[in-house]
């Protein structure tokens, strides 16, 4: 009709393309720039006078101006179609691609349960509506046992009953290092240092630790024991 208005009309060959509006705005579509087009049309405010121009966009793709990043939706979208390709996002595995992405490493990083979790409810909504779900938390490691763990002073005394029962004397050269086995594992124990250190501190030692000592032959123990 002469006259009349022609209503506006987004381009739909991108969607055809890409699957998405939120083409990257390197994107053209009949030798026009349609990315940085679309791009500035995301800008907050930019169709505040254009209703119209909004309604038609959501039309052709209602997320065309999502809540999360459009380099996230670009992914999705293809996901989506391959999904509905393979009617199962289990065989969208890393290495699958799409126009040069790798949307199977995409995905499995979206499923990784502390990546899932920053996700807006949006996105997680649309992965769910896909059939995919977050993986389940990798099971802590069991914690250490120190069960059967010896602390400094424990080792110290193994490794003197060892010297003793090898050599028949708890006379130990400074530098002298000996060698126990605890739980399965080696331990370099400084014998010398060792025993040099505890007898100058003996005065901090606990009766206990005196009487260990001494039931090895350590003279000095036994005088501070007795004392």
């Amino acid at each position: 009709m002469s006259g009349s208005r022609r209503t506006w009309r987004p381009p739909r060959r991108t969607t055809r393309t890409t699957w998405t509006l939120c083409a990257p705005r390197s994107a053209t579509a009949l030798d026009r720039p349609i990315g940085q087009w679309l791009s500035n049309l995301r800008r907050p405010g930019a169709l505040a006078s254009k209703p119209e121009w909004e309604a038609a966009l959501k039309a052709v793709d209602e997320d065309w101006n999502p809540a999360w990043p459009a380099d996230w939706q670009r992914h999705y979208a293809a996901l989506r179609e391959l999904v509905r390709e393979e009617s199962d996002p289990s065989v969208v595995t890393p290495g699958i691609t799409v126009h040069g992405i790798d949307i199977g490493k995409w995905l499995a990083r979206q499923r990784k349960p502390e990546l899932w979790e920053t996700l807006t409810a949006g996105q997680r909504e649309r992965l769910e509506q896909l059939g995919i779900v977050p993986l389940a938390p990798e099971p802590e490691p069991p914690a250490k046992t120190h069960q059967g763990a010896l602390s400094a002073f424990e080792r110290g005394i193994a490794a003197l009953a060892q010297y003793k029962a090898r050599t028949g004397s708890v006379t130990v050269p400074r530098g002298h290092v000996e060698t126990i086995v605890v739980d399965g594992h080696e331990h370099s124990v400084k014998l010398g240092v060792f025993l040099s250190n505890t007898k100058t501190r003996r005065a901090k030692l606990t009766t206990e630790r005196l009487q260990q000592l001494a039931a090895l032959g350590c003279g000095w123990a036994a005088e501070k024991a007795a004392t």
